[in-house]
């Protein structure tokens, strides 16, 4: 009896990873309806100024993670030596996601002229807020999940201050990133306001996803960890802590992986298609 309920455990666990991976592929017909509904309109010299500014400064900042990642696999070599060999990937991977943050974080305000009165829309209007509500979720569950193990001994200081100040750092730059993107009004020019939309919607998509996967995927390993470790111990009676912890690692390591897969393929900037205005 006991075996079948942990292994219902261990199912009823996984489902919330599986549905986060199911809405965030339902995220993909937002952005498709966005990018269509760029290519329905001819937009002004300054909003095709503005489309080339903003995807040559999100390929230099990301280029810039990319250098931050080299650098977090010298630092992990010059503190851990041949026990870094096992995190050349992670850094490499923590400093790709923090270079997509930070470059929609950073973006430069488009020059076109803004509408009198400033109109801005809805946060909900460019994103669904379920992702946005489990990305702060996963983040602060992350946090606390480092924070515990680390006062416990659990994790060594130079861990812990990666597992803790990283996530933070990036989840206050995407909401930096989403509050800009809410507040911009929008363009005068109507022929601009599909380019501005799926603009904010890129910012919007993008880093929610990176903050998402890069607590998902610590968040996996901690808890596998500290199920792993309390499954060693000896306790009376049949203990369902550690199935849990377990499942719920295997599920935050699957959704950051698939979310993964999601944010490489979003990365290409917004375009300006005309095919639709000639079909």
């Amino acid at each position: 009896m006991g075996r079948l309920i942990a292994v219902v455990l261990f199912i009823a666990v996984l489902v919330p990873g599986v549905l986060l991976a199911r809405a965030w592929a339902l995220a993909a017909g937002r952005r498709a309806v966005a990018a269509a509904a760029v290519g329905f309109t001819t937009p002004t010299p300054e909003g095709l100024a503005t489309l080339a500014r903003q995807a040559q400064h999100g390929r230099r900042v990301r280029r810039l993670g990319f250098l931050l990642g080299l650098a977090g696999i010298g630092v992990s070599i010059a503190l851990f030596a041949e026990a870094s060999v096992f995190l050349w990937l992670p850094a490499l991977v923590l400093g790709l996601l923090l270079g997509v943050v930070l470059a929609e974080g950073t973006r430069p305000r488009p020059r076109w002229r803004a509408g009198s009165p400033p109109r801005r829309p809805r946060q909900s209007e460019l994103i669904s807020m379920v992702l946005v509500w489990s990305m702060r979720a996963v983040a602060l569950a992350e946090l606390v999940a480092a924070v515990l193990m680390w006062r416990r001994g659990e994790l060594p200081d130079s861990v812990g201050w990666v597992a803790v100040v990283v996530p933070l750092a990036a989840w206050v730059l995407a909401e930096v990133a989403l509050l800009r993107a809410q507040l911009r009004p929008l363009p005068a020019e109507g022929a601009d306001v599909p380019l501005d939309e799926a603009l904010r919607t890129w910012t919007a998509h993008l880093v929610t996803a990176a903050v998402s996967v890069l607590a998902l995927l610590p968040l996996g390993t901690l808890l596998l960890a500290a199920g792993i470790d309390l499954g060693d111990r000896v306790t009376r009676g049949f203990d369902l802590l550690p199935v849990a912890l377990v499942a719920g690692g295997f599920a935050g390591l699957a959704a950051g992986l698939a979310l993964a897969v999601f944010l490489v393929t979003w990365l290409r900037p917004v375009r300006v298609d005309d095919r639709a205005l000639t079909v």
